[in-house]
C-alpha cells in the first residue's frame, strides 16, 4: 500500500502512473467514503484518463447516497456540496447560494467544524429539517433529524466523532416531522 494525498500527489501520481504503464493493476481506496467524491483521488483518476490509462469503478457505499436514502427527503433532485469552505464568511455565502436552489442539500463535514457549520446552517436555513448522519454503515452509526440549532446543541453537549454527512431539507420545517431520538421537541422545555 502507498499513500496518495494532496501534499504528495504530484510525486506519487507520477510513480503510480509509471507502474500502471508497466502493466501493474492498482486499486484506489480511501479511509472514508468513496474515492474521488470529495476526495483527492479524483486527481489520480484524471491523471490516468489524460494518459490513456483505463479506470474501472468498483461500486461501493457513498455517504452522500446512504444519507439521502435514510433521510426521508425527496431526492429526485438534490445538491451535493461536499465540504463547505472553512472561512465563516465564505461558508455562509455558499450556503446562501445553495439555499436559493430550493433543493435538498447534502454536505460533508469534519467533527471539529460541525458545530460551526450547524450554526451557519441555522442562520441560513432557519428551522428547516436537517438530518445528521454520522459513521454511516459502521458500528456507531447515528442518524438524527431536527433543526440545525437543536443538532448543534446536541453536538456541543455530546461531542462529535467520525465522518458526518448533513442533509438539509430546505423545503420542510423540522417541526413538521417527528423529532430525532434523544432530542427535545421544538417548542417544548428540555
Amino acid at each position: 500500500m502507498v499513500s496518495y494525498f494532496e501534499h504528495n500527489q504530484v510525486r506519487r501520481g507520477a510513480e503510480l502512473l509509471a507502474r500502471l504503464r508497466a502493466g501493474a493493476r492498482i486499486a484506489l481506496v480511501t479511509d472514508a467514503g468513496t474515492p474521488g467524491v470529495s476526495d483527492p483521488g479524483f486527481r489520480l483518476v484524471r491523471l490516468c484518463q489524460e494518459a490513456g490509462v483505463s479506470v474501472v469503478p468498483v461500486p461501493g457505499a457513498a455517504a452522500v447516497i446512504a444519507a439521502l436514502s435514510a433521510a426521508g427527503v425527496p431526492a429526485d433532485r438534490f445538491v451535493f456540496e461536499g465540504f463547505l469552505p472553512v472561512k465563516p464568511g465564505r461558508r455562509l455565502a455558499r450556503l446562501r447560494e445553495v439555499r436559493a436552489l430550493g433543493r435538498p442539500v447534502v454536505l460533508y463535514e469534519s467533527p471539529h467544524r460541525l458545530a460551526a457549520t450547524l450554526e451557519a446552517v441555522a442562520e441560513t436555513f432557519g428551522d428547516a429539517e436537517v438530518v445528521l448522519a454520522r459513521e454511516l454503515t459502521k458500528r456507531f452509526e447515528e442518524i438524527r433529524r431536527a433543526p440545525a440549532a437543536a443538532l448543534r446543541a446536541h453536538v456541543l453537549a455530546q461531542g462529535a466523532r467520525g465522518e458526518v454527512t448533513l442533509v438539509i431539507n430546505a423545503g420542510r420545517p423540522a417541526a413538521a416531522g417527528p423529532p430525532a431520538p434523544g432530542l427535545p421537541v421544538p417548542g417544548e422545555d428540555a
